[in-house]
């Protein structure tokens, strides 16, 4: 008896009992600092393990809520130290539905209604993808957070219920930013180009990794000025504003996949960063 109320006394003293509450809606990026210190820190939460960055001397984990995630309180588990000692710690994340508008766009038959060799290409055009999200890329970056771009206008948010030719569709998985044809496209972080492609929907695409399971999509492209395998660095301009594939005008779309969730690429920029 004496034993087992020593070990409950050490698995309480090991553990941090104030848990925080962070609120989310989905398609956000928390910031989180550790809770607690130690040697092997590592934090789960929905289901994955997230990348832990350092700002100022203070471990911050990041967090990605993903688009489709269902609204609920969630544990942010910590751990650090090994089987001689224990140091752990649960946070609580309360996700809340996202506040997401409607978009109604009008586009040529052919890009709206499929026939088998057009839905074929667009299978493969989606492995495609799917297959550059799941790259793994040797680059950490010291702190993730990334600049526009491009400069433009906000043309359709993201997350936003897509409706084309009046049939709705899925909800917009990235952000789209209107500016003329040719603008310069920049790199948003560090990273290596891990797919160039012209596809049937998303027209002129670029995909890169920036490690730690991040990774970004621009869609619609004028032209890619960069190959698979070429690495860049935060700023570098890749490619041009366009309008290929099903577009209705000169827009880069941007989508960011952090650790295969769908999130909000304005939440990856900093905190407070004005609109583009």
């Amino acid at each position: 008896m004496q034993k087992l109320l020593y070990f409950i006394a050490f698995l309480c003293a090991s553990q941090n009992l104030w848990a925080t509450n962070y609120q989310a809606a989905q398609g956000d990026v928390l910031r989180v600092p550790a809770p607690i210190s130690g040697e092997h820190l590592t934090v789960k939460a929905l289901g994955k393990n997230w990348p832990i960055y350092h700002k100022d001397g203070q471990p911050i984990a990041w967090i990605g809520i993903h688009l489709n995630v269902k609204p609920a309180t969630y544990d942010i588990q910590w751990f650090a130290g090994g089987a001689a000692s224990v140091n752990q710690a649960v946070d609580k994340l309360d996700v809340k539905k996202g506040d997401f508008r409607i978009s109604h766009i009008e586009v040529a038959k052919k890009m709206s209604s499929f026939d088998e060799e057009a839905l074929q290409r667009i299978r493969a055009d989606q492995a495609s993808i799917k297959k550059a999200y799941k790259t793994n890329v040797a680059i950490k970056p010291q702190w993730p957070e990334m600049i526009w771009p491009v400069r433009g206008i906000i043309s359709t948010p993201f997350a936003a219920q897509r409706y084309v030719n009046g049939n709705p569709r899925s909800p917009h998985s990235g952000l789209d930013i209107a500016a003329p044809t040719g603008t310069p496209v920049k790199a948003p972080l560090a990273g290596k180009v891990l797919l160039v492609e012209d596809m049937f929907l998303n027209g002129t695409l670029v995909t890169i990794g920036h490690g730690n399971g991040i990774t970004t999509v621009y869609a619609h492209l004028n032209k890619s000025l960069v190959q698979v395998g070429d690495e860049l660095k935060q700023g570098d301009v890749f490619a041009e504003v366009g309008s290929t594939g099903r577009s209705t005008g000169p827009h880069l779309h941007w989508g960011v996949q952090f650790n295969g969730n769908k999130v909000n690429p304005k939440a990856m920029l900093p905190l407070a960063t004005p609109e583009p």
